[in-house]
């Protein structure tokens, strides 16, 4: 992103812009009272409506923080077996780098994966192209320079 890590740091470390980078399609509500900075042993709960319009409660932990490097949510409660999201983040020329890792596993075992390989990992997929779509609209795209040889 063409912002610098400060911009970069202050958005994603609050809580409170979690809503507005989560698709409206997936009835995303915050149910907790939100700080404006994260800090670890934070939890969040909200409802979300992932499959066929069914809320859920998911209950995240902020469980570790390194100002303006990285921070990690894990689940608590949720669809998921198991959700452990590594956000990162990296100053370089022009701009800030940012880095999301997720392992989850889908509950239930086979049915589970069954369940992942029909429509989980791509409704992820698209949740997280979503995301990125929208730090294109708020923040501008990063264009890399085209380096030529002669």
């Amino acid at each position: 992103m063409p912002i610098s890590l400060e911009k970069a740091w202050d958005f994603f470390s609050s809580p409170k812009n979690l809503k507005e980078i989560t698709p409206d399609k997936l009835g995303f509500v915050i149910h907790t009272e939100l700080p404006d900075q994260m800090y670890p042993g934070l939890f969040i709960q909200y409802t979300v409506k992932p499959i066929l319009g069914f809320p859920m409660t998911w209950v995240t932990e902020i469980t570790h923080i390194r100002d303006k490097e990285y921070f990690v949510d894990e689940q608590r409660l949720g669809p998921y077996q198991i959700w452990h999201h590594q956000h990162f983040f990296k100053e370089i020329e022009g701009g800030v780098e940012m880095t999301d890792i997720i392992d989850y596993r889908a509950p239930f075992g086979i049915l589970g994966k069954v369940a992942n390989a029909l429509f989980i990992r791509s409704q992820l997929e698209e949740i997280f192209k979503y995301r990125e779509d929208k730090m294109i609209e708020l923040f501008g795209e990063f264009k890399k320079p085209i380096l030529n040889s002669v």
